[in-house]
């Protein structure tokens, strides 16, 4: 294919991570340095959202220190949405409007940061820039702290959180063990049908300071059969700590708030339940079960902000997805999303892999059954291996007066 010049056009969607942002830094300063190809560079507020009407910045405006900044910032800087194109055969006055807005500004460079559904919309906008006739290069730049994108070896995002639910993990083991009184502890991880985040708590047990107990979504959830786990191992050692997932499902197919909730659990624009209260009512459950004093710990967005406790090797290859895609679409390449491929060997290397976006949007990658013991309330050594070398090296964060330095961009707006 034949490089085009045009502009390019960058944002974020669903939910933050701690290092999505370094994903950002490796596009925006890959792009300011091909102005021969690339003569503007915007990031869209909101995401798609802030394409439609019309709301994104002019990153150009940006200085250099700031953006090497955003490697360390954690949440989304430009803002993020969850907004789900419809299907265009239905209705496709949104992708009208983006291809309008795309020609006003000479968008010919569309990279999108998401995890599942953001790789959908970003597949759905391709397909209809192409049957439209308009030339853009469309990558998808990977993110989700749930790791369950498909063809990919990990995601960015998830290490860091991984990192830090483990850190807190061992925390919690400590501080439940002060008193000389027996103590449930049950914590709730984030995660609707894959199990990558809860199953991180497992290597805190590497370190002596690990859950007693882990349920995933991977294996029906039976709550008889865990309250006699938990039983089992109160009656030995007096102190218990379980992980279970918030997406952990009944042989009914219901999530555990919904057999409290009734029918008004709330769902997102893509129809996914919002979770949360999985570790409260597990922990009133057990409290009338056992007699013992329960503690429920929802560790909720602490696990997707928590840059103090970010994997270094995870900021530098989401910094890598970013930049690679700007160099790939310049190359002439589109409707991929960037992807890592684990290197055989002892020694942790992974290389750049290229995905197809029909192959990834909507497919969800899960914990491997054979990762999970067959009684499946705990996780084996397997993911320890595949998970212990991905959350290595300390952050590189500036620290300012005690307090981490966030990068402070100026948010020019596009007029």
């Amino acid at each position: 294919m034949t490089t085009i010049k045009g502009n390019l056009m960058f944002g974020q969607s669903g939910g933050p991570t701690s290092v999505i942002n370094a994903s950002a830094a490796g596009v925006f300063i890959e792009a300011l340095k091909n102005k021969e190809v690339i003569e503007k560079v915007y990031g869209a507020a909101n995401g798609i959202v802030g394409i439609l009407n019309e709301r994104f910045y002019d990153i150009g405006q940006e200085d250099t220190e700031e953006l090497e900044m955003l490697k360390y910032t954690p949440s989304s800087s430009l803002g993020s949405c969850r907004y789900k194109l419809a299907d265009v055969n239905k209705d496709d006055s949104d992708y009208k409007r983006l291809l309008e807005v795309f020609r006003k500004y000479n968008i010919r460079y569309f990279l999108y940061n998401g995890g599942n559904d953001s790789m959908d919309t970003c597949n759905k906008i391709s397909k209809y820039l192409q049957k439209s006739g308009y030339e853009c290069r469309v990558m998808g730049v990977p993110k989700t702290i749930d790791n369950d994108l498909y063809g990919t070896d990990h995601c960015p995002g998830f290490a860091s959180a991984a990192k830090y639910i483990a850190t807190t993990t061992m925390e919690v083991y400590l501080d439940a063990r002060v008193y000389d009184t027996g103590m449930i502890c049950v914590i709730e991880v984030m995660g609707r049908h894959a199990g990558w985040l809860t199953a991180a708590t497992r290597l805190a047990n590497e370190k002596g300071c690990g859950p007693d107990l882990i349920y995933l979504p991977e294996v029906p959830f039976d709550i008889d059969e865990m309250i006699n786990d938990v039983r089992r191992i109160y009656e030995k050692n007096h102190k218990v700590i379980v992980a279970v997932s918030e997406g952990v499902q009944t042989k009914d197919g219901l999530f555990i708030p919904e057999l409290v909730a009734g029918d008004d659990v709330a769902v997102d624009s893509f129809g996914h339940k919002q979770l949360g209260g999985t570790a409260l009512v597990l922990a009133d459950i057990l409290k009338k079960a056992t007699g013992a004093k329960v503690r429920g710990i929802e560790l909720s967005l602490m696990q997707r902000c928590a840059s103090h406790c970010a994997s270094q090797t995870d900021i530098e290859e989401s910094f890598l997805a970013g930049q690679t895609a700007v160099k790939k679409a310049i190359e002439g390449l589109t409707d991929y999303m960037i992807g890592f491929e684990r290197a055989p060997g002892k020694e942790y290397k992974c290389e750049i892999q290229l995905i197809p976006l029909d192959d990834v949007a909507n497919t969800e990658k899960k914990v491997p059954r054979e990762w999970i013991n067959p009684a499946g309330n705990f996780v084996n050594e397997d993911f320890v291996e595949y998970a212990l070398p991905l959350i290595q090296n300390e952050t590189q964060q500036q620290i300012v007066d005690g307090l981490p330095r966030f990068a402070h961009l100026k948010k020019v707006w596009v007029r």
